[in-house]
């Protein structure tokens, strides 16, 4: 009787490198460029050999080193303007979409006008602290003019 053997290799049949390659593509671009900076500080020949690695690879100019397909999220954003198909729901998606697109444009309208009373609020005030301060001073002028 013979067992099949997978295809791919397992964890442990990987070398170091492959490993620690896997493991910087999944921790992302800045762990590829944290690792090559440090090769440069430690012994620059390996920042080196990093740097013309992450070109030769395509890792420096990507997005990202991590594939697409690991990310679920990432497709989610056209999805929504995508029709699903079903009428009813398209009708409820549509109808919830322009409902929360008037809530935004009631809300933006509310903050422009607490802006616009709070600026006014503010000038206000700056107004009657200048006409107390003038007041002050023309009263001022007034005794010493008197006194003289």
């Amino acid at each position: 009787m013979t067992t099949m053997t997978s295809p791919t290799p397992t964890l442990s049949q990987q070398g170091w490198f492959s490993r620690s390659e896997a493991w910087l593509d999944q921790k992302g671009k800045g762990a590829w460029i944290a690792t090559m900076v440090l090769g440069f500080v430690f012994f620059w020949p390996i920042g080196l050999a990093l740097l013309f690695y992450m070109i030769w690879s395509k890792r420096m100019f990507n997005k990202s080193c991590r594939s697409h397909s690991r990310k679920p999220w990432a497709s989610h954003g056209m999805s929504a303007m995508k029709p699903s198909g079903n009428s009813a729901f398209d009708a409820y998606k549509a109808d919830t979409l322009r409902r929360l697109e008037q809530e935004q444009s009631d809300f933006e309208g509310f903050m422009q006008r607490l802006r616009e009373a709070k600026d006014k609020a503010e000038f206000d005030q700056f107004m009657d602290e200048r006409s107390e301060v003038a007041a002050e001073d023309g009263s001022d002028e007034d005794i010493a003019a008197k006194s003289h």
